[in-house]
């Protein structure tokens, strides 16, 4: 399958001196994971991946242009060199393939947890009840690995996000273990479910960054990383307006908004 190229950057495509701009490629993935990235009805990639890319294109005076491929394609793409870069990658993924490649990785990008959501009546219960757990197709959970092998926990596969979580809105799994923001805007913003599950801290979960990797471009990530440095306050109010750390370092992670804020005034009345 040939990848489709989608979104040519629109600024930055000239260089100050009138020739054509460096134009480079970022493999990205061909799924929809909001509010972090997704394709729109042109197939156009989208979300706050394109905007802090963007951005860095601009600065830098060179052209990005993005190549939207099935996850499991991407590691191979970048490791032939079919593409310039890998958005999103991470040192802890794919080991065994990129060992002795090469790769080189930015400095985070954004942070995440992976983690189970359950029914609200079934929060703090504990490990042992999660007999079920639910997992779009090719997810590896670490944190089950044991329990899995074990037959503690049993693998109930769901072939995108939408089907996965239906199985535990349908009691057909115990839990859904997902990224926790994706997940939940999912359920508050397209399935129209807030609230619906919600994420259990007290079970095993994850927590890891989002990188840019790179085989054939190594000196331009460094660059990258110089453009985070000195754009700290912008990436920060991009991250702000997309969500994409919503609550991650609070006890309210997984929650909507509204539903923090009320739980925020309520403590504060309490502290009265």
């Amino acid at each position: 399958m040939k990848p489709r190229v989608i979104g040519w950057l629109s600024a930055g495509l000239l260089c100050t001196q009138g020739a054509l701009a460096q134009s480079y490629v970022v493999g990205v993935e061909q799924q929809s994971f909001q509010p972090h990235y997704w394709q729109d009805g042109k197939g156009d990639y989208q979300g706050f991946a394109r905007e802090v890319l963007d951005l860095f294109a601009r600065e830098a005076g060179i052209e990005l242009r993005y190549q939207a491929l099935p996850v499991s394609q991407l590691t191979r793409h970048l490791l032939n060199g079919s593409i310039d870069f890998k958005y999103p990658d991470s040192p802890q993924w794919a080991q065994d393939a990129k060992q002795g490649a090469g790769v080189a990785y930015s400095q985070p990008v954004v942070d995440y947890v992976d983690g189970v959501l359950v029914p609200p009546q079934q929060l703090g219960k504990g490990v042992g009840r999660l007999q079920r757990l639910a997992l779009v197709e090719g997810w590896t959970p670490g944190d089950y690995k044991a329990r899995i092998s074990a037959g503690q926990t049993q693998v109930v596969s769901g072939a995108d996000l939408k089907q996965m979580l239906r199985l535990a809105l349908r009691d057909e799994a115990d839990g859904a273990y997902y990224n926790v923001v994706v997940a939940t805007y999912y359920l508050d913003n397209i399935r129209a479910r807030p609230g619906a599950l919600v994420f259990d801290p007290a079970l095993p979960h994850s927590r890891g960054s989002f990188h840019l990797s790179s085989v054939r471009q190594p000196q331009l990530l460094q660059r990258f990383d110089q453009f985070q440095a000195s754009h700290a306050e912008a990436i920060a109010a991009l991250k702000l307006r997309h969500g994409v750390e919503a609550n991650l370092d609070s006890e309210y992670l997984g929650l909507e908004q509204w539903k923090v804020d009320f739980l925020k005034r309520q403590k504060e009345k309490k502290q009265l």
